[in-house]
């Protein structure tokens, strides 16, 4: 029998979350999982606000405060007061928290690339399909 829309997107959404959890997992060095994603936003957004990364973590702004200011310690970010609002405060990657983030990255490549060489080359072409169709369902071109 055939999978409903709905039952497709449901497989969808637990495969997608199982694999996230397993790179999560995979790819820490020296940070927190936490900290990874902090520092993929901080590179993203380019010098955020607290609120910003609040937003973007969609997380309470107390918990980035704390999380930002642990990283700070770290030597992972640093923090600056806003130019034109002394009372914002900028975020920006350290040069160590760029190669954590690098690190962070380059390990989940490799956890997948282990997984793909393991498959046969059928299945390979299949995951770049499957790559294809997941980018076309978050909108890329």
């Amino acid at each position: 029998m055939d999978e409903t829309t709905a039952e497709t997107a449901a497989r969808l959404r637990r495969v997608v979350m199982r694999l996230n959890r397993k790179l999560r997992l995979s790819s820490l060095g020296g940070v927190s999982p936490a900290q990874a994603s902090m520092l993929a936003s901080i590179n993203k957004y380019e010098r955020p606000s607290l609120g910003d990364l609040a937003v973007a973590e969609q997380i309470q702004p107390p918990s980035v405060t704390r999380l930002v200011r642990d990283m700070e310690k770290a030597g992972l970010v640093t923090c600056t007061l806003d130019e034109n609002d002394r009372r914002c405060t900028r975020v920006a990657l350290s040069p160590l928290g760029r190669k954590e983030l690098a690190t962070v990255r380059l390990k989940r490549e490799q956890f997948i690339e282990r997984k793909l060489k393991t498959m046969s080359a059928e299945d390979q072409s299949r995951a770049r399909d499957a790559a294809a169709i997941l980018e076309t369902l978050l909108g890329f071109e």
